[in-house]
């Protein structure tokens, strides 16, 4: 079994090892309950099945509206989406992002659930919808789920001249939500994660919790055990860059598949083989998309300019604005985004608490799902008796 959670616990963090700790945050919200205290529901929740196959994809129009609770795009076989940009809609900032995304299509993957609530999962660096199948399947009697493949990724085709940065994205996102209709639970992994905070603090009517799991907050330790190979940073060094990228080029899916999931995970081993198989599949699909590797390449420029930028465009300066119900997640061994961040993440934000789950690695959605989602539905919980 991947995942135990102790049926009577109402909290649990674990402890930030104290060479790594920061000194204290003050809360910018004084009337906050403890930082660290994060009630877990004791509600009732599917049994974990690791078996299970991601859902099902479509693509649906992003800022024209759509039949809400069902598929208003086309059935997604395994190819690019069919149709371009249009302009149209209002960005995060109050103008467009780079490029006309109004019209686009974002490919989704919809999880069945209680309709009254919606949860929309923005997905990492490198990642997808996919991502998200097990915390989905878990809060489904609670919500109907919404993965999304961002510009650029999984089967999302990107709109011409899209500029990949953080706000890019979030402005995506926001047209996306906007044409739901009501306020959503908004659920963000590492880039992802970012993404939302900068959406949750710049357009708050769209968001009524928020979830960030391994946010990309600025962590510019240059370690190369932060990449999937370290070879990586040599790829673009002059001469000894080509005969690196070539060796990169070579790899199969599966070995990039393990590669990644060595990297996010703390103990890779825990990482279901099945799923193994879908994640090179996912690899070997992307590698025919002639977007893939750009989306991938300026995704990672931008996030790393986000992370110097200063003053009012620095995330650090965002998070203080965030002013939903929100839960910080992280695990104590993540690779890519450290631990050391997460009490000054979650002390930034107004209403936030913080999660911080031992033996976990960048990505806790897939690998404590169980514990993730009842930490999401205590939120909830206390969100909605005002004891948040």
């Amino acid at each position: 079994m991947l995942d135990v959670v102790s049926e009577t616990a109402s909290s649990t963090s674990a402890p930030i090892p104290q060479h790594r700790q920061r000194p204290a945050v003050r809360s910018a919200n004084p009337r906050r309950g403890p930082l660290t205290h994060v009630p877990l529901s004791r509600a009732s929740l599917p049994a974990y099945d690791p078996m299970l196959p991601p859902w099902e994809g479509s693509w649906e129009p992003v800022g024209t509206g759509g039949d809400r609770g069902h598929s208003t795009g086309d059935h997604a076989p395994d190819g690019p989406a069919p149709d371009g940009p249009a302009p149209g809609g209002r960005g995060v900032d109050g103008h467009n992002a780079g490029a006309d995304v109004g019209g686009m299509r974002l490919h989704v993957r919809r999880t069945p659930g209680l309709r009254e609530r919606t949860t929309v999962y923005v997905h990492g660096l490198g990642g997808s919808s996919t991502n998200w199948t097990d915390l989905a399947a878990q809060l489904a009697p609670h919500a109907e789920g919404i993965a999304l493949d961002l510009p650029g990724f999984g089967f999302s085709e990107p709109p011409r001249g899209f500029a990949y940065s953080l706000g890019a994205h979030a402005d995506v996102v926001a047209r996306y939500l906007e044409s739901l209709g009501r306020p959503v639970d908004l659920v963000g992994n590492s880039m992802g994660g970012a993404v939302s905070l900068l959406l949750a603090a710049r357009r708050p009517e769209l968001v009524r919790t928020l979830t960030l799991v391994s946010p990309a907050m600025p962590d510019r330790r240059p370690d190369p055990r932060r990449l999937s190979d370290p070879r990586m940073a040599l790829a673009m060094l002059p001469v000894v860059g080509t005969p690196v990228r070539r060796q990169l080029a070579r790899l199969t899916p599966e070995e990039r598949a393990l590669q990644t999931i060595r990297l996010v995970y703390a103990d890779a081993d825990r990482f279901p083989r099945h799923r193994l198989t879908e994640q090179a599949e996912e690899f070997a699909a992307r590698s025919a998309q002639q977007w893939a590797a750009a989306a991938l390449a300026r995704s990672t420029l931008e996030i790393f300019r986000s992370w110097f930028t200063p003053g009012p465009g620095s995330l650090w300066s965002a998070a203080p604005r965030v002013r939903v119900p929100t839960l910080v997640v992280w695990g104590t061994q993540d690779r890519v985004i450290s631990v050391r961040r997460a009490r000054r993440t979650a002390g930034a934000i107004p209403s936030a608490r913080l999660l911080v789950l031992p033996r976990t690695g960048h990505v806790a959605q897939m690998e404590r799902p169980v514990t993730v989602a009842r930490a999401v539905l205590g939120m909830w919980e206390h969100v909605a008796d005002g004891r948040w």
